[in-house]
């Protein structure tokens, strides 16, 4: 007759151990569980944030191209009014400034009898072209007068070589009368004026509600 083997129940302290370890993992799992659901939970909020800023970044870019618009828009309406602006300087001076240039260079003892403005000279065959301002002139002399609105140096150059042009253009038609040369501005920065009179021209400024005229530093320059 064979032997019956008998097995010992653990002890206590073994299920008990058993049991604290299954709490522990099953705690360790509740807390790895929680710690993915709060980052699934942040990488959700970082897809949520990165897609705002996608459409911000978006709505910045519209922006800031409506605004390119905008500037590009008020650029053109500056650049039509200044030549509005320019516009109307050159009506001013031609019904306002123009026929009272006569009297004001009298007071020089240069008697103009003529006025002209808006001349425009072109010799093709000599490839002579300009156009003056505003031009007086009589039997012996004229005057040759370029305005601006802001006079600058490179302004004044111009008329110089203006005058050269004149020059050339009258000795080819027998013309001896000597040319003179003035220039006139609502902003005239002073190098610019100071440049002007060293070169010999007279220099017509606005004075309020009316203008004068600046003689040359030493004697007129003639041409």
């Amino acid at each position: 007759m064979e032997a019956v083997q008998t097995v010992s129940a653990p002890s206590f302290d073994t299920v008990w151990a058993l049991v604290k370890e299954v709490a522990e993992n099953q705690k360790e799992t509740d807390r790895q569980m929680k710690e993915t659901d709060r980052q699934m939970k942040e990488t959700d909020r970082q897809i949520k944030e990165t897609d705002r800023q996608m459409k911000e970044t978006d709505r910045q870019m519209k922006e800031t191209d409506r605004q390119m618009k905008e500037t590009d828009r008020k650029l053109h309406e500056i650049g039509k009014r200044f030549g509005d602006f320019t516009n109307s300087f050159g009506n001013v001076v031609e019904y306002m400034v123009a026929p009272n240039l006569q009297d004001k260079f009298r007071e020089f003892g240069l008697d103009f009898q003529m006025v002209g403005k808006d001349i425009k000279i072109r010799d093709h065959k000599n490839g002579i072209k300009f156009e003056i301002d505003i031009f007086l002139e009589n039997n012996d002399a004229a005057m040759l007068v370029e305005i601006k609105a802001d006079l600058a140096i490179s302004d004044i150059n111009k008329h110089m070589a203006r005058l050269e042009k004149m020059r050339k253009f009258a000795d080819l038609r027998g013309d001896k009368r000597i040319f003179l040369g003035a220039v006139a501005g609502i902003s005239i920065p002073e190098k610019a004026k100071e440049y002007a009179l060293a070169q010999g021209f007279y220099l017509i400024e606005p004075t309020g509600e009316d203008f004068c005229i600046i003689p040359p530093y030493n004697k007129p320059k003639e041409w």
